[in-house]
């Protein structure tokens, strides 16, 4: 089993609905969802090339799925995440925009966002002591010979080569698309997502992920509210 700690929009949120339904998985319940009606594809279209991101269910990932130190707790995370979550203020995304990065599709900042990359930062070296040591297998499937000096130092030191200046936000909506495929997938996000992302995404909490059994989907587990805790503190 393992966590992860991310980033998602409250379940009742409009994005959160749509991508529901277009990923086919509520990422809060676990349950399958309809996928809804895109002209040009078919459901098991549909299907295959979301089967990635449905595992993972909506999200933006903040700190990639990790393995419980044994030294921790489950109980232990849980309370240093509410302390954690309530120091950090609230804030708002750049509108989202759809964007391909490398051969999938997500959504993404269409600007530069210093307090997302700042959250992340943050919580990978905050919750870094919750994390087991990656085993040697792991470690081969983040492919270290394709990764540049940086990205493979990150790996070694926190167990992800995608993180600090290598940060990137994103919240997936498909796995990988073959170019011949391009040119009907994206269109249907445009057209799924376009109505939800108009909108400036408020982030005002941390989302604890957690894993249904080994290589199971991932559901989110709790939601933990940004600034209250501070809040409450102060008042």
């Amino acid at each position: 089993m393992r966590y992860a700690i991310c980033f998602t929009p409250p379940a009742s949120d409009p994005l959160s609905l749509v991508a529901a339904n277009w990923l086919g998985r509520n990422v809060f319940s676990g349950e399958m969802v309809e996928s809804p009606a895109v002209r040009g594809l078919g459901i098991h279209e549909i299907a295959f090339h979301t089967a990635v991101p449905r595992r993972y269910g909506f999200h933006g990932v903040l700190k990639a799925p990790f393995h419980l130190s044994p030294d921790m707790s489950e109980a232990q995370l849980l309370r240093d995440l509410m302390r954690f979550s309530g120091t950090v203020p609230p804030f708002r995304l750049p509108r989202l925009e759809i964007a391909r990065l490398g051969n999938f599709y997500s959504l993404q900042p269409s600007a530069p966002c210093e307090q997302i990359q700042y959250l992340a930062s943050a919580i990978v070296q905050e919750f870094d002591r919750f994390r087991a040591p990656l085993s040697e297998a792991e470690i081969e499937r983040s492919d270290p010979d394709g990764l540049s000096a940086a990205q493979f130092a990150n790996l070694h030191r926190w167990g992800n080569p995608y993180v600090m200046e290598e940060f990137r936000f994103h919240m997936p909506v498909t796995g990988p698309v073959n170019a011949v495929d391009i040119p009907r997938i994206e269109p249907a996000l445009r057209t799924i997502f376009g109505p939800v992302i108009g909108e400036l995404v408020m982030v005002a909490n941390v989302a604890l992920m957690i894993e249904e059994g080994a290589g199971g989907p991932f559901r989110v587990h709790s939601l933990h509210p940004m600034g209250k805790v501070s809040a409450r503190r102060i008042a």
